[in-house]
């Protein structure tokens, strides 16, 4: 019998949740922080990577931001109505935000060409097979895992990575400055539609996880949502170390080995 979880507090306050959902939270930090302090945004933010660099980011980041709005729609495919509050929820918000995520892979073309990637280079995508992984992650926990593991592993996990490290990027107004002024807007939108109103969207998926299990789902759920979590953060940053490894072999230089794990 599943304990229901009805929030009554801030939605982006931890304390509003249970208290399994501010462990997981505190559990996954690390691997979180890993992604949004990587050294890759704040070189993006400056100014110091090199353009092969950027272009490869933004090649390997194209299917996921693509076909984002599908890994949604198969965990819509997921919910029936009336038959849980926790998929109830889930079903209005899915179904709201799809149409949203469809607009941000119109903007992250728009990003691309003020870097002079043209759509055929996304489609074909020319990169190392590493920046496949999150991808690949994503359509294996979607197809695979329960409502509530899946939006934990995309809309909680990434979503909230994502705002964070847009912010970072964003921040100072450097990157902004160099795109002309004419390409300015809409090479930045992506970003700051990030940056500045996704926040609340991981907030609203931890709302929909918790309804989906209740305040005490057993240890062996717990822990599989918190590898879930920690598995698309630890996706994300080796899709960032490889970039930085490209731009290390332009530059000459060696980066440390990617420790195993």
């Amino acid at each position: 019998m599943i304990d229901g979880f009805v929030r009554v507090g801030p939605l982006m306050d931890a304390a509003s949740y249970p208290l399994w959902a501010q462990q997981l939270i505190e559990e996954c930090r690390e691997s979180k922080q890993r992604v949004v302090q990587h050294a890759f945004y704040r070189a993006l933010r400056d100014g110091t990577l090199r353009s092969a660099t950027i272009r490869q980011f933004l090649i390997g980041g194209w299917p996921v931001v693509e076909q984002f709005s599908l890994y949604m729609a198969h965990n819509l495919g997921k919910t029936r109505y009336r038959r849980h509050p926790g998929e109830d929820l889930a079903r209005r918000w899915l179904m709201r935000n799809i149409r949203v995520e469809l607009n941000h892979a119109d903007y992250w073309v728009n990003w691309c060409q003020a870097h002079g990637i043209h759509l055929h280079e996304l489609q074909e995508q020319e990169v190392p097979s590493q920046l496949n992984a999150l991808n690949d992650w994503c359509w294996r926990v979607c197809t695979t895992e329960s409502l509530a593991i899946a939006m934990a592993a995309t809309n909680y996990a990434i979503e909230g990575a994502t705002g964070e490290w847009s912010a970072v990027v964003c921040e100072g107004g450097q990157y902004a400055e160099s795109f002309p002024e004419e390409q300015r807007k809409r090479a930045m939108k992506w970003l700051k539609m990030h940056a500045q109103y996704d926040d609340a969207h991981p907030w609203e998926a931890l709302e929909i996880i918790c309804t989906l299990v209740g305040e005490n789902p057993a240890p062996a759920l717990r822990n599989e949502l918190r590898k879930a979590v920690c598995k698309s953060y630890d996706c994300m940053f080796r899709f960032l170390e490889c970039c930085m490894e490209l731009d290390a072999q332009q530059r000459g230089k060696a980066r440390p080995a990617l420790a195993a794990g």
